[in-house]
């Protein structure tokens, strides 16, 4: 039986310990989404011939960063019968809330405290401005296979579907939007590189048309 992959998000940052989520990741699917727009009063003549004019039509348009949407189940039906690890006796009396929390937890402003250490910012006690307070939202990072995407997480929504006697869940479908941090850092060159190489690969099977 091959044994399926694990993805994880982990939050990026000093803090110890950082915010971080490990979950079987075999969705039914993976939706990536990207969109242009194009502004033609900045350039009103779309004609061209030649590839560099083509290029100079380009400059017109522009690409928003890519989304990432997927679901991921939270159940901890196996760990309710069995009690040989530490962490499936808490999941007895808190379900799948730990791992909820955590999804919560990484949408949640914070601030930067003492040392290595961040706290929400709704705990700060602090009527001042979100500006004020050097209040952020986290950076994550979103680990699939091969590849390690900087992301910020843009849309949570939990369905909890049973719940122990306590009322805690103990099985729950997440979905998650991630957007793509497309910018000057070491996690999405290494991402442009990987997709130089492969999309290399498949051009050479693929015929020219002129």
């Amino acid at each position: 039986m091959i044994k399926t992959a694990k993805g994880m998000l982990i939050e990026y940052t000093l803090s110890l310990p950082p915010l971080a989520l490990e979950f079987e990741f075999n969705p039914e699917s993976v939706t990536r989404s990207r969109s242009v727009t194009f502004d033609s009063n900045a350039l009103p003549i779309i004609d061209f011939v030649t590839s560099s004019e083509s290029n100079r039509i380009g400059q017109a348009a522009s690409a928003t960063a890519e989304m990432i949407s997927f679901d991921i189940l939270l159940d901890a039906t196996d760990k309710l019968s069995d009690s040989s690890h530490i962490m499936h006796q808490v999941a007895k009396v808190s379900g799948v809330e730990p791992e909820i929390a955590t999804l919560r937890s990484m949408l949640e402003p914070k601030i930067n405290g003492p040392s290595a250490f961040q706290m929400m910012s709704s705990l700060a006690g602090n009527s001042a401005h979100a500006h004020e307070r050097d209040e952020h939202l986290s950076v994550l990072l979103f680990v699939w296979g091969t590849h390690i995407l900087p992301v910020f997480m843009t849309s949570l929504n939990i369905e909890e579907q049973a719940h122990l006697p306590l009322l805690a869940p103990y099985r729950a479908k997440a979905a998650i939007s991630l957007q793509v941090l497309e910018s000057n850092n070491p996690f999405y060159q290494v991402e442009q590189v990987q997709r130089m190489i492969l999309s290399a690969a498949n051009s050479l099977n693929v015929p020219l048309p002129f």
